[in-house]
């Protein structure tokens, strides 16, 4: 099955889109749970629902094609990717919008002096950072990447990832416990220190 799944991306690759439909139904359920793994990670009430979110990455690969994916994980990881900046891009518009779709807003006067406004946590900057803390991290270390992707995206258990992996639990916990560490150091903003 995996050996059709290569083929089928290079043909993807040579420019059958059938070739790639047929690479999404042969690992919708797989895809399915991923995209599921992201939602609930995200706010109640999300307008994105799992089926939507795993058609958006998809329709956006169809357009770009599989890349550099050559076989049946590096397929899932890359959807895994898609689906993750699908949803970025759906919290920058959402608070867009929230923070008035880019009308200049005024600072309150009262007796003459200027309120200090407030400064929330800029979530837009912060999903940005974690984005490109990610992709950094598969860069440089691509084994603790894999782990993040099946334990936090995809929802497995330290048994469940390692059996994937083909690792033992002990390595996946250390990638685990490592990874976590290296995006929490990567995601720490050098002009303010958060």
């Amino acid at each position: 099955m995996a050996g059709d799944i290569s083929t089928l991306l290079e043909q993807w690759k040579a420019g059958d889109a059938h070739a790639g439909d047929e690479v999404v139904a042969r690992t919708y359920n797989e895809l399915h749970r991923v995209a599921r793994a992201y939602l609930r990670r995200e706010r109640p009430g999300h307008v994105l629902q799992t089926t939507a979110l795993l058609h958006e990455a998809y329709l956006r690969l169809l357009r770009k094609g599989p890349g550099n994916a050559d076989n049946r994980e590096a397929f899932l990881r890359l959807m895994a990717s898609e689906m993750r900046r699908r949803l970025v891009d759906h919290a920058r518009r959402r608070l867009a919008d929230k923070r008035g779709g880019g009308v200049v807003h005024e600072q309150l006067r009262s007796s003459g002096v200027v309120a200090a406004p407030e400064e929330p946590p800029d979530v837009e900057a912060t999903l940005e950072r974690l984005d490109k803390a990610l992709e950094e991290l598969g860069a440089s270390f691509p084994r603790a990447a894999q782990v993040v992707q099946l334990r936090y995206i995809a929802g497995m258990t330290t048994e469940e990832t390692a059996a994937e992996l083909q690792l033992s639990p002990g390595t996946v916990k250390r990638d685990w416990t490592f990874a976590r560490a290296w995006l929490v150091a990567a995601m720490v903003d050098p002009r303010t220190g958060l």
